[in-house]
Formats: structure tokens, sequence, C-alpha cells
């Protein structure tokens, strides 16, 4: 499975961009990119908090050929965006259910899943934010980041490129051709 990558400077949000994109046009997988977003979402109608140079991603595919319940989705997809902190983050990082990642019992990461269906056919935008230079003050919620972890400025488009690699891996050994 490859990804279509669509960058931009800023959106509303990269699931609202997928959503779009998915009404808009044919293609059934996309990697949705932006430096920045104003109207962030989290799970439960939260607001994402989205700083400029934090990671702002959506990837959506058409979920058709994919043998895969929601539920096991949602598991795998927590565990492909831990894989890839962990390529730079070498310590304990934890999953908390249903979408969020934690470091020290703070959260670096969360994760927005949303289905849409456009004729018939259903698929599943992933919306993903990584902390990565600045970390939001949410009360009774301690958040972290990732250049703060590893005292080091990491490349935004490194991360980038190796989610898209690590989604294209992973999710094509669950991707039949039929």
């Amino acid at each position: 499975m490859k990804f279509k990558i669509f960058k931009f400077k800023k959106v509303k949000s990269t699931n609202d961009t997928a959503l779009r994109i998915i009404k808009k046009t044919n293609i059934k997988n996309g990697m949705i990119i932006a430096d920045s977003q104003y109207k962030g979402r989290g799970q439960y109608g939260k607001k994402w908090i989205s700083y400029k140079g934090n990671l702002f991603v959506s990837f959506f595919y058409c979920l058709k050929n994919i043998d895969l319940s929601i539920k096991q989705l949602t598991t795998l997809n927590c565990l492909l965006v831990k894989k890839l902190i962990s390529i730079y983050y070498k310590k304990k990082i934890t999953y908390k259910k249903p979408n969020d990642l934690l470091i020290k019992k703070k959260k670096i990461s969360g994760i927005l899943q949303e289905t849409v269906d456009k004729l018939g056919v259903k698929y599943l935008i992933v919306g993903i934010g990584v902390n990565l230079t600045k970390s939001p003050n949410i009360k009774g919620y301690p958040t972290t980041n990732l250049n703060y972890l590893i005292n080091k400025k990491l490349s935004k488009k490194n991360l980038e490129n190796n989610l898209k690699i690590i989604f294209e891996n992973k999710l094509s050994k669950f991707y039949e051709i039929k």
C-alpha cells in the first residue's frame, strides 16, 4: 500500500482535509501533512492543541480490502506511531486506551480515528499528533515532547518520512488484493 502525499502550510485540521479529499477525489490512500492546524480535533470533541513545529499528519485509506476490524486497526495504528517514536526514544513508551501514547506518564501523542462512507465504500482516517517541539499545557493531564526527552532537535521531515514508511510497510501486510 502506497500513500499519496498532500502537504499544506496551514489547515483547519488534517482529518478535515482528508475527509474533503476522500469526498472530492477518487484517491484511495493518502497522507496529509500540515505545518500547522488551527482547529485540530481530539477524541470526544476535545480540541487538539496544535503548536507550530509539532507533527500533524492524517492517513486515509479504503477499508474494502483490509481484513481487520476497526478495533484491531485502532491498536495497530497506536503501535505504528509508537514504533515511530521508539526510533528516537529508546526507553519505555506506554499505550493508554483508546488512543494516547505516554512517556513517564506524560502524553506525547494522540490519535483520532474516523470512518467515512463514500458511495458505499468505507474509509478510515487516522489523525496523528506528536508533540515534537512543544508540549501543550493541559490542566490535569501532563504532556511532554520528543525534542525535550532526547535533548536534541529532530527533523520533522524525517519523522514524516519514517511514519509514511512504517504505515506503508505494515498496512501492506493486511491489505488483500481482490
